[in-house]
């Protein structure tokens, strides 16, 4: 029966590669086994496919069954011989099986499932680097021919172990030399290109979790925010706390050892002035440590309030650019996206910036560190297997770690939708106050919210539960790799290998090394939330702006405000009906225009497209002969104002609402565009005067207020071209004159478009178009549409019925309280 052995036979060493005219058995059973399964960890996320298993794909799935055989038989036959068993004998059996089983998972996934980033003809590049290492690699050992520790050199009555390994080798070549030649000619994969294309339906299922891809590319997408461009003072900082992490893990190494030393200075009897300086180290270094993990002490502390100054900084320039790129998104995109939902994803998005750094650069690089300094700490100084314990024990619990963790990122994303989902509800549910009391909606709205919160607790248990799982997996795997470790170094010190203070040093060291590694899971659980709460912002980032401005674009030259439509054609949705069908029309400089029509006929559209809301898709658009494509939005929109249907105002001041329309007018100048448009008094007879908030889109104001409030924020702003979509038909009959006087101030010596639905309140403009069904029915004055007895004087007719029967309405009624005649 053979006897557990070091890590490596004999007096050699796995730092000695070459020895005795080959390559070191220890070594070349280390390094192989280590650098093959790395490539496996490199596979790309996978799209489903139909194509067949051909009889070639058992072959190549029969072949690696072999690989695993044969370093388990090695071992077999060691442990039933009078030999050892090494250290480097059981990795090898280890990492080759799992090698080669990964491979096999590849294998029969490429008939079933498509990489979807490999671009290459045949078997993706995964398995074709893997198959040329591995057969590289068996190539390597007929250098070794003249070794007598190898096979080649076995004598006339080897051992039956050696037999065994040979034979097993001379089948194995064959199998590489096999996959090797099959896996470049691929036959029986499918060459068509349509394989590699991802399937639609499956890609919200591809991205419930993070691959290996997807997680460097959202890495990459953080790095700019690590380094703060343009600030040399933050960016010392950085380089600074880079210093201190560094010291952090200088100083884990060297508590543990100061502590051993004061273990064996007390039961040998060291003098009382080497003891106590010896102490005083390592409450020195303990101070600098903190808490056993690092996170309480001194360096951690300094580290943590530096880095406050750097992660204010990054919090600020991602909101500032989100905000800013939101502003420059259509109106189509706003108008389709509800603002509880956007704000959300907004702010879950930009606070996950700061802890995925904070997580990344500050948990998970030095608690991966640490392990790697213990690896090669206790490999070096005890024994290879302490190492290979760790080693063991680290890779099993991050690999679980990370398996169930990403196996649980689809109840957080669902969650996460939920939470949207509920939020939004409540927003909008709030927003329209008004409109719930108007049909006594209360008790159902409070059973939508209240279903809303019941999906989205049942989603939150998924995810508890799947967390509990989690932690007792991880406590699980923590306790067996301490009791191996420490079985172990008790048997050490009980054979006088080890003295009491290695055993101290290595639970130590191990306790301390498994504080930070416990909270790993942690770590990565939040990473991936910060991950899935970043998504809906980077999806944010990445809206394409539908309306740019064209590179070298010129500033709008305005010199009489000359409006030409030619031609144009627009359709709010590619492949539907079109709003406007070769629309043309031309307004004079100083001129009144008014677009009347039936609703849905392409009014307010004239208007959205000479704002440059949107691009026409078809025919131009020209301003003083410019056309608006070509020229800066910023210049053009300069020399409009705009006075809307329905007015919102900001949860701010009456006069800070007046100032928007030009942000450094003085207190002087609103008043006199409040004067302007007749609603100075008005404002004065507030008590707070133009310090009167107006309330959440201006809801403390009567509809007459808020245009008049609108009115005086277009004076204020002083455009050539004025114009007025709908400005008045929500109002009253006496509102809208008022309003009406004051708009005919504003558009004098002024180009301007109007949006009428009361014909009464076109009849002087310079030109009417009708619209109907997005085309020009009929242009003139007034006094020629009705001679001419077409559509607008059909309209007319109809309104002023109307307007007859209201006024009689209002003669014959009679006042509250009146008696009755007789």
């Amino acid at each position: 029966m053979a006897v557990l052995g070091g890590y490596c036979e004999g007096n050699s060493s796995i730092a000695q590669a070459w020895v005795q005219q080959g390559f070191q058995p220890c070594f070349f059973f280390t390094l192989v086994p280590a650098v093959t399964p790395a490539t496996s960890a490199s596979a790309a996320p996978w799209s489903p496919s139909t194509s067949p298993a051909p009889a070639s794909t058992s072959a190549r799935s029969c072949c690696p069954c072999c690989w695993p055989c044969s370093p388990s038989a090695g071992c077999c036959g060691k442990w039933g011989g009078p030999g050892q068993l090494y250290g480097y004998m059981l990795l090898h059996a280890c990492l080759w099986a799992l090698s080669w089983g990964c491979a096999v998972a590849l294998l029969q996934l490429e008939h079933t499932r498509v990489l979807v980033h490999d671009r290459t003809r045949g078997h993706g590049t995964v398995l074709l680097l893997f198959w040329a290492l591995a057969f590289a690699a068996e190539n390597l050992t007929l250098v070794c021919w003249r070794s007598p520790l190898w096979w080649w050199a076995c004598g006339a009555d080897p051992l039956l172990s050696v037999q065994v390994q040979f034979g097993f080798w001379l089948l194995r070549y064959i199998c590489t030399f096999m996959l090797f030649i099959l896996g470049m000619k691929a036959p029986g994969l499918p060459r068509k290109p349509y394989m590699l294309l991802v399937n639609e339906e499956e890609r919200d299922v591809e991205n419930s979790q993070v691959s290996p891809r997807d997680f460097r590319r959202k890495l990459r997408l953080l790095v700019p925010y690590l380094w703060p461009k343009g600030n040399h003072l933050l960016q010392g900082l950085v380089l600074f706390c880079m210093a201190l992490m560094g010291l952090e893990r200088a100083i884990n190494v060297f508590v543990p050892i100061y502590y051993k030393n004061i273990v064996n200075e007390l039961t040998e009897g060291a003098p009382w002035h080497t003891l106590a300086w010896t102490v005083c180290i390592y409450v020195g270094l303990k101070f600098l440590q903190g808490g056993g993990a690092g996170s309480t002490g001194f360096v951690s502390n300094l580290r943590t309030f530096l880095w406050v100054w750097v992660q204010q900084f990054t919090n600020r320039q991602v909101q500032v650019q989100l905000f800013a790129h939101l502003h420059g998104l259509s109106l189509r995109w706003h108008l389709g996206r509800r603002t509880g939902e956007v704000l959300r994803s907004v702010d879950r998005g930009t606070s996950s910036i700061n802890s995925l750094l904070s997580y990344i650069v500050f948990s998970i690089i030095p608690t991966i560190a640490d392990i790697v300094i213990s690896i090669v700490y206790f490999t070096s100084v005890f024994s290879a297997w302490f190492g290979l314990i760790i080693f063991v024990c680290m890779s099993l619990y991050l690999t679980l770690t990370i398996f169930i963790t990403e196996w649980r990122t689809k109840y957080r994303r669902d969650m996460n939708t939920r939470d949207n989902e509920a939020k939004s509800r409540a927003v909008d549910s709030l927003l329209n106050f008004e409109t719930v009391k108007y049909y006594n909606a209360e008790n159902y709205e409070v059973n939508r919210f209240n279903d809303a919160i019941v999906k989205y607790q049942v989603s939150e248990w998924k995810v508890s539960a799947s967390l509990g799982l989690l932690n007792q997996t991880q406590n699980l795997v923590i306790g067996l790799g301490l009791l191996a470790g420490s079985l172990l170094c008790a048997y050490f010190v009980t054979e006088n290998k080890l003295q009491v203070g290695d055993f101290v040093l290595f639970g130590t060291y191990i306790i301390q090394l498994y504080t930070p590694l416990n909270w790993f899971g942690t770590y990565y659980r939040m990473i991936q939330n910060s991950f899935v709460d970043m998504e809906n912002m980077f999806e944010l980032f990445h809206e394409e702006q539908e309306v740019k401005d064209v590179v070298n674009a010129s500033d709008l030259r305005l010199e009489a405000g000359r409006i030409e439509f030619e031609n144009v054609h627009f359709s709010y949705v590619d492949g539907y009906g079109e709003i406007l069908q070769d629309v043309s029309f031309s307004v004079m400089p100083g001129q009144t225009l008014a677009l009347v029509g039936p609703s849905g006929s392409g009014k307010s559209t004239v208007i959205r497209l000479l704002f440059r809301f949107y691009d026409v898709r078809g025919g131009c658009i020209r301003i003083d002969g410019q056309d608006i494509s070509q020229v800066k939005q910023v210049s053009l929109r300069a020399h409009i104002g705009v006075v809307p249907q329905d007015t919102v105002l900001f949860n701010d001041t009456i006069a800070n609402n007046i100032r928007y329309g030009r942000i450094l007018a003085t207190d002087q100048e609103v008043q006199e565009a409040a004067q302007a448009a007749d609603i100075h008094d008005r404002i004065c007879s507030f008590p707070d005067g133009y310090n009167t908030q107006v309330g959440e889109r201006g809801l403390k104001l009567s509809g007459g207020e808020k245009q008049r409030v609108a009115i005086a924020r277009t004076i204020l702003k002083g455009p050539r071209i004025i114009l007025l979509d709908e400005a008045t038909s929500a109002l009253d009959t006496e509102t809208e004159r008022n309003i009406q006087a004051s708009l005919a101030k504003v558009c004098t010596h002024r180009t301007t478009i109007v949006v009428a639905h009361r014909l009464s309140t076109v009849v002087g403009a310079d030109q009417i178009l009708v619209l109907k069904d997005g085309r020009i029915v009929e242009r003139g004055r007034h006094e020629e549409l009705l001679q001419k007895g077409g559509v607008y004087a059909g309209m007319w007719l109809q309104q002023q019925a109307g307007d007859e029967g209201e006024s009689k309405e209002r003669r014959t009624e009679k006042p509250p309280g009146s008696k009755k005649g007789p």
